[in-house]
Protein backbone atom coordinates (compact mmCIF):
# COMPACT_ATOMS: atom_id res chain seq x y z
CA UNK A 1 0.00 0.00 0.00
CA UNK A 2 1.32 3.42 -0.88
CA UNK A 3 0.92 6.99 -1.99
CA UNK A 4 1.42 7.26 -5.74
CA UNK A 5 3.11 10.31 -7.25
CA UNK A 6 0.85 11.89 -9.90
CA UNK A 7 2.89 15.11 -10.11
CA UNK A 8 6.28 15.41 -8.38
CA UNK A 9 6.32 19.11 -7.53
CA UNK A 10 9.39 21.31 -7.87
CA UNK A 11 11.76 19.22 -5.75
CA UNK A 12 10.17 16.58 -3.52
CA UNK A 13 12.63 14.20 -1.91
CA UNK A 14 12.43 11.47 0.74
CA UNK A 15 14.47 12.42 3.81
CA UNK A 16 15.28 11.16 7.28
CA UNK A 17 18.10 11.96 9.70
CA UNK A 18 20.76 11.74 7.00
CA UNK A 19 24.15 10.00 6.91
CA UNK A 20 26.38 11.63 9.55
CA UNK A 21 28.67 8.60 9.82
CA UNK A 22 29.78 8.53 6.17
CA UNK A 23 31.32 11.95 5.57
CA UNK A 24 34.79 10.38 5.58
CA UNK A 25 33.72 8.60 2.38
CA UNK A 26 32.76 11.89 0.73
CA UNK A 27 29.03 11.37 1.35
CA UNK A 28 27.08 14.55 2.23
CA UNK A 29 25.13 14.65 5.47
CA UNK A 30 21.80 14.81 3.63
CA UNK A 31 18.54 14.33 5.47
CA UNK A 32 15.98 16.99 6.33
CA UNK A 33 17.16 20.53 5.60
CA UNK A 34 14.98 21.94 8.39
CA UNK A 35 15.46 19.33 11.09
CA UNK A 36 13.12 20.93 13.65
CA UNK A 37 10.15 21.19 11.26
CA UNK A 38 10.70 17.62 10.08
CA UNK A 39 10.89 16.19 13.61
CA UNK A 40 7.87 18.18 14.81
CA UNK A 41 5.83 16.88 11.87
CA UNK A 42 6.77 13.33 12.82
CA UNK A 43 5.94 14.03 16.47
CA UNK A 44 2.43 15.16 15.53
CA UNK A 45 1.81 11.63 14.23
CA UNK A 46 3.55 9.85 17.09
CA UNK A 47 6.45 8.79 14.84
CA UNK A 48 10.08 8.36 15.76
CA UNK A 49 11.95 11.65 15.12
CA UNK A 50 13.79 10.21 12.11
CA UNK A 51 10.88 8.43 10.38
CA UNK A 52 11.23 8.93 6.60
CA UNK A 53 9.14 11.83 5.26
CA UNK A 54 8.77 13.74 2.01
CA UNK A 55 10.55 17.11 1.94
CA UNK A 56 8.70 19.57 -0.30
CA UNK A 57 10.39 22.64 -1.80
CA UNK A 58 8.53 25.78 -2.97
CA UNK A 59 5.85 23.88 -4.96
CA UNK A 60 4.45 20.58 -3.77
CA UNK A 61 3.43 17.31 -5.41
CA UNK A 62 0.11 15.65 -6.19
CA UNK A 63 -0.27 12.23 -4.55
CA UNK A 64 -3.00 9.58 -4.62
CA UNK A 65 -3.72 7.23 -1.72
CA UNK A 66 -4.83 3.65 -2.17
CA UNK A 67 -5.65 3.17 1.54
CA UNK A 68 -6.40 5.11 4.72
CA UNK A 69 -3.22 7.07 5.46
CA UNK A 70 -2.62 9.38 8.44
CA UNK A 71 -0.67 12.46 7.35
CA UNK A 72 0.49 15.92 8.30
CA UNK A 73 2.14 18.66 6.26
CA UNK A 74 4.37 20.69 8.56
CA UNK A 75 6.90 23.47 8.03
CA UNK A 76 6.30 26.37 5.66
CA UNK A 77 2.53 27.01 5.27
CA UNK A 78 1.97 25.25 1.96
CA UNK A 79 -1.47 25.48 0.39
CA UNK A 80 -2.91 21.98 0.26
CA UNK A 81 -6.25 20.33 -0.46
CA UNK A 82 -7.84 16.94 -0.95
CA UNK A 83 -9.46 16.97 -4.39
CA UNK A 84 -13.26 17.41 -4.20
CA UNK A 85 -13.08 17.61 -0.40
CA UNK A 86 -11.57 21.01 0.34
CA UNK A 87 -8.47 22.71 1.68
CA UNK A 88 -6.35 21.50 4.56
CA UNK A 89 -5.13 23.88 7.28
CA UNK A 90 -1.31 23.94 7.57
CA UNK A 91 0.25 21.92 10.37
CA UNK A 92 -2.92 19.90 11.09
CA UNK A 93 -3.10 16.10 10.95
CA UNK A 94 -5.56 14.48 8.52
CA UNK A 95 -6.42 11.08 7.06
CA UNK A 96 -6.45 10.33 3.35
CA UNK A 97 -9.00 7.71 2.33
CA UNK A 98 -8.54 5.20 -0.47
CA UNK A 99 -8.74 7.06 -3.79
CA UNK A 100 -8.15 10.52 -2.29
CA UNK A 101 -5.87 12.84 -4.24
CA UNK A 102 -3.74 15.22 -2.17
CA UNK A 103 -2.67 18.36 -4.03
CA UNK A 104 0.08 20.48 -2.47
CA UNK A 105 0.58 23.89 -4.04
CA UNK A 106 3.00 26.67 -3.18
CA UNK A 107 3.82 28.49 0.03
CA UNK A 108 3.58 32.26 0.63
CA UNK A 109 6.53 32.24 3.04
CA UNK A 110 9.56 30.07 3.61
CA UNK A 111 10.74 27.32 1.31
CA UNK A 112 10.33 23.81 2.73
CA UNK A 113 7.69 21.66 4.35
CA UNK A 114 7.46 17.98 5.33
CA UNK A 115 4.73 15.52 4.42
CA UNK A 116 4.88 12.94 7.19
CA UNK A 117 2.79 9.75 7.35
CA UNK A 118 2.13 7.60 10.40
CA UNK A 119 4.97 5.13 10.72
CA UNK A 120 7.03 6.90 8.04
CA UNK A 121 7.52 5.91 4.41
CA UNK A 122 8.76 2.33 4.05
CA UNK A 123 11.52 2.97 1.53
CA UNK A 124 14.91 1.22 1.12
CA UNK A 125 17.84 2.26 3.31
CA UNK A 126 21.25 2.86 1.74
CA UNK A 127 24.22 3.46 4.06
CA UNK A 128 21.85 3.37 7.04
CA UNK A 129 19.57 6.11 5.69
CA UNK A 130 16.37 6.41 3.67
CA UNK A 131 17.31 9.89 2.41
CA UNK A 132 17.07 10.05 -1.35
CA UNK A 133 19.67 11.51 -3.68
CA UNK A 134 17.13 12.46 -6.35
CA UNK A 135 13.56 13.78 -6.26
CA UNK A 136 10.53 11.54 -6.63
CA UNK A 137 9.14 11.00 -10.14
CA UNK A 138 5.71 10.61 -11.74
CA UNK A 139 4.36 7.12 -11.15
CA UNK A 140 6.64 6.39 -8.20
CA UNK A 141 5.08 4.65 -5.21
CA UNK A 142 5.85 5.70 -1.65
CA UNK A 143 4.98 2.66 0.51
CA UNK A 144 3.39 3.29 3.90
CA UNK A 145 1.15 1.52 6.41
CA UNK A 146 -2.64 1.75 6.54
CA UNK A 147 -3.39 4.19 9.37
CA UNK A 148 -5.78 6.91 10.52
CA UNK A 149 -5.48 9.88 12.86
CA UNK A 150 -7.59 12.38 14.74
CA UNK A 151 -7.14 16.05 14.01
CA UNK A 152 -4.58 18.03 15.98
CA UNK A 153 -2.22 20.87 15.16
CA UNK A 154 0.60 23.03 16.48
CA UNK A 155 -0.05 26.76 17.05
CA UNK A 156 2.87 27.98 14.95
CA UNK A 157 4.38 27.62 11.50
CA UNK A 158 7.78 26.02 10.83
CA UNK A 159 9.19 25.99 14.39
CA UNK A 160 8.56 27.34 17.89
CA UNK A 161 12.09 28.78 17.83
CA UNK A 162 12.72 31.31 15.06
CA UNK A 163 15.58 33.59 14.08
CA UNK A 164 15.44 37.33 14.57
CA UNK A 165 14.18 39.61 11.80
CA UNK A 166 15.02 43.33 11.86
CA UNK A 167 12.84 46.28 10.85
CA UNK A 168 13.92 45.93 7.22
CA UNK A 169 12.59 42.33 7.21
CA UNK A 170 16.14 40.98 7.06
CA UNK A 171 16.82 37.62 8.73
CA UNK A 172 19.67 37.70 11.24
CA UNK A 173 21.91 34.62 11.11
CA UNK A 174 24.42 34.14 13.92
CA UNK A 175 27.93 32.94 13.10
CA UNK A 176 31.29 32.05 14.60
CA UNK A 177 34.59 33.10 12.97
CA UNK A 178 35.72 30.87 10.12
CA UNK A 179 39.23 29.39 9.95
CA UNK A 180 40.26 31.79 7.16
CA UNK A 181 38.69 34.96 8.53
CA UNK A 182 42.09 36.68 8.46
CA UNK A 183 42.42 36.07 4.71
CA UNK A 184 40.08 39.00 3.97
CA UNK A 185 41.30 42.57 3.65
CA UNK A 186 38.15 44.10 5.16
CA UNK A 187 36.42 41.13 6.75
CA UNK A 188 34.24 43.39 8.92
CA UNK A 189 32.25 44.30 5.80
CA UNK A 190 30.82 40.80 5.79
CA UNK A 191 28.99 41.59 9.02
CA UNK A 192 28.03 45.12 8.01
CA UNK A 193 26.43 44.19 4.69
CA UNK A 194 23.03 42.78 3.74
CA UNK A 195 22.94 39.84 1.34
CA UNK A 196 20.18 38.74 -1.02
CA UNK A 197 19.34 35.03 -1.36
CA UNK A 198 19.64 34.06 -5.04
CA UNK A 199 17.44 31.66 -6.99
CA UNK A 200 20.49 29.46 -7.69
CA UNK A 201 20.31 28.30 -4.05
CA UNK A 202 19.48 24.66 -3.30
CA UNK A 203 20.09 21.92 -0.74
CA UNK A 204 23.81 22.04 -1.49
CA UNK A 205 24.05 25.66 -0.47
CA UNK A 206 22.72 29.19 -0.46
CA UNK A 207 24.19 31.54 -3.03
CA UNK A 208 24.12 35.15 -1.86
CA UNK A 209 24.70 38.54 -3.46
CA UNK A 210 25.83 41.64 -1.64
CA UNK A 211 29.03 43.29 -0.45
CA UNK A 212 32.01 41.99 -2.43
CA UNK A 213 34.83 40.79 -0.18
CA UNK A 214 38.48 41.04 -1.20
CA UNK A 215 41.08 38.62 0.06
CA UNK A 216 44.84 38.44 0.08
CA UNK A 217 46.62 36.57 -2.74
CA UNK A 218 47.01 32.84 -2.43
CA UNK A 219 45.12 29.60 -2.80
CA UNK A 220 43.67 27.41 -0.08
CA UNK A 221 44.38 23.69 -0.13
CA UNK A 222 41.03 21.92 -0.02
CA UNK A 223 39.98 21.01 3.50
CA UNK A 224 36.96 19.73 5.40
CA UNK A 225 33.74 21.74 5.27
CA UNK A 226 30.33 21.15 6.86
CA UNK A 227 26.76 22.46 6.63
CA UNK A 228 26.83 26.07 7.77
CA UNK A 229 30.30 26.85 6.40
CA UNK A 230 30.32 30.30 4.79
CA UNK A 231 32.70 30.16 1.85
CA UNK A 232 33.70 33.20 -0.19
CA UNK A 233 33.93 32.31 -3.88
CA UNK A 234 36.39 33.85 -6.32
CA UNK A 235 33.87 36.58 -7.18
CA UNK A 236 33.89 37.74 -3.55
CA UNK A 237 30.33 36.55 -2.85
CA UNK A 238 29.28 34.11 -0.08
CA UNK A 239 28.05 30.55 -0.43
CA UNK A 240 26.58 29.00 2.73
CA UNK A 241 26.78 25.21 2.58
CA UNK A 242 23.61 23.19 3.18
CA UNK A 243 22.89 19.60 4.19
CA UNK A 244 23.78 18.27 0.73
CA UNK A 245 26.98 20.31 0.57
CA UNK A 246 30.28 18.66 -0.29
CA UNK A 247 32.63 17.34 2.39
CA UNK A 248 35.76 19.25 1.29
CA UNK A 249 36.23 22.62 -0.37
CA UNK A 250 38.92 25.06 -1.47
CA UNK A 251 37.20 28.42 -0.98
CA UNK A 252 38.26 30.27 2.19
CA UNK A 253 35.68 30.28 4.97
CA UNK A 254 34.99 33.60 6.67
CA UNK A 255 32.39 32.29 9.12
CA UNK A 256 30.30 29.32 10.21
CA UNK A 257 26.60 29.46 11.05
CA UNK A 258 25.91 28.36 14.63
CA UNK A 259 23.97 25.15 15.22
CA UNK A 260 20.90 26.99 16.56
CA UNK A 261 20.43 28.81 13.23
CA UNK A 262 21.18 25.98 10.78
CA UNK A 263 17.50 25.12 10.26
CA UNK A 264 16.77 28.75 9.36
CA UNK A 265 18.99 28.40 6.30
CA UNK A 266 16.53 25.89 4.82
CA UNK A 267 13.68 28.43 4.93
CA UNK A 268 15.49 31.43 3.37
CA UNK A 269 13.50 32.21 0.26
CA UNK A 270 15.10 33.54 -2.95
CA UNK A 271 14.72 37.32 -3.08
CA UNK A 272 14.78 37.71 0.71
CA UNK A 273 17.65 39.24 2.64
CA UNK A 274 20.01 38.07 5.35
CA UNK A 275 22.55 39.70 7.64
CA UNK A 276 25.28 37.80 9.48
CA UNK A 277 25.94 38.50 13.15
CA UNK A 278 29.16 37.51 14.94
CA UNK A 279 28.71 35.79 18.31
CA UNK A 280 31.03 34.15 20.82
CA UNK A 281 31.31 30.42 21.40
CA UNK A 282 29.55 30.86 24.76
CA UNK A 283 26.67 32.72 23.09
CA UNK A 284 26.43 30.02 20.43
CA UNK A 285 26.33 27.26 23.06
CA UNK A 286 23.65 29.07 25.09
CA UNK A 287 21.54 29.67 21.97
CA UNK A 288 21.66 25.97 21.07
CA UNK A 289 20.84 24.90 24.63
CA UNK A 290 17.83 27.23 24.71
CA UNK A 291 16.57 26.05 21.33
CA UNK A 292 16.91 22.37 22.25
CA UNK A 293 15.05 22.97 25.52
CA UNK A 294 12.08 24.55 23.72
CA UNK A 295 11.95 21.74 21.16
CA UNK A 296 12.17 19.04 23.86
CA UNK A 297 9.23 20.65 25.65
CA UNK A 298 7.12 20.52 22.48
CA UNK A 299 8.10 16.92 21.76
CA UNK A 300 7.06 15.99 25.30
CA UNK A 301 3.72 17.80 24.93
CA UNK A 302 3.02 15.95 21.70
CA UNK A 303 3.82 12.57 23.23
CA UNK A 304 1.34 13.05 26.07
CA UNK A 305 -1.33 15.03 24.20
CA UNK A 306 -4.49 13.24 22.97
CA UNK A 307 -5.42 13.06 19.32
CA UNK A 308 -3.65 10.01 17.89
Amino acid sequence: MALTVLEPGLHSIVVDGGRPAFRHLGMPLGGAADRAAYELGNALLGNKPTAPALEITMMGPTLQADQHTACVLFGSPFLAAIANKGRLPPGTTFTLEAGDVLKVGGTPTGVRGYLCVAGGFDVPHILNSASGLSPVAIGESLPCAETSVGGRALPFAVSPVTTSVDRANTTMIRTLPGPQVDWFLHGERFFEGIYEVLSASNRMGLRLRGTTLERRPGELISEAVAPGSVQIANDGQPIVLGVDGQTIGGYPKIAHVIRADLDALAQLRPGTFVRFVAVTTDEAAKANTAREAVLREWFLRLRVAPGL
